[in-house]
């Protein structure tokens, strides 16, 4: 068994991260293995995964992601995002897939069409609210730019899941009404 954060153990999550490290060694398509983690990210929050206070309490100067657990070979990474009141990411992307499930709270997401070229104003694609128990497929390679805000009254609590370590891959910001694009890298937190 793996221990997670902090030095926690939780069966559910301990069997997750086991499964989600087979669905990824396995391999295949982005759209098999993050249709496949979400099946498990689904079956993971349905149970009522219980996450310490430590891991879920916001930030009050941002938004913060922290480690549930990251594959020894960066091969995946399970994060805790957590977003108080009024707090929201930049319009990004994750130059890798990702899968989201809502712990509690609700995620407000804009996804935008990932630009052809740099410095040409963001379209917005869709605009979603995500609730408890709700899963999405956040982003593949070929789709992958958005911006996720707290869209609920309380804090909002998810459980993200990534092909890469997330929180030392450097990535895209854009800028949604010049496009312009710059590099960050989103530490853990």
């Amino acid at each position: 068994m793996t221990s997670n954060a902090q030095g926690a153990r939780d069966d559910d999550l301990d069997a997750f991260i086991a499964d989600v490290g087979t669905v990824v060694s396995a391999g295949g398509s982005e759209e098999d293995v993050t249709e496949q983690v979400a099946a498990r990210l689904r079956r993971l929050l349905a149970v009522g995964l219980q996450l310490p206070g430590s891991i879920t309490a916001p930030r009050a100067e941002r938004y913060v992601m922290r480690p549930l657990h990251v594959d020894p070979g960066g091969a995946f990474s399970i994060a805790c995002a957590v977003w108080d009141v009024g707090q929201s990411t930049p319009v990004h992307g994750h130059e890798t897939w990702g899968v989201v499930g809502i712990h509690s709270g609700v995620e407000r997401e804009v996804g935008y069409v990932k630009p052809v070229r740099e410095d040409e104003p963001l379209a917005v694609r869709t605009e979603a609210d995500w609730g408890p128990g709700e899963v999405t497929v956040c982003c593949t390679t070929e789709d992958d730019v958005h911006q996720v805000a707290c869209g609920s009254d309380i804090p909002c609590v998810g459980i993200h899941v990534y092909g890469a370590d997330i929180g030392t891959l450097p990535r895209r910001s854009y800028e949604p009404t010049t496009g312009h694009q710059s590099w960050f890298v989103s530490h853990w937190g």
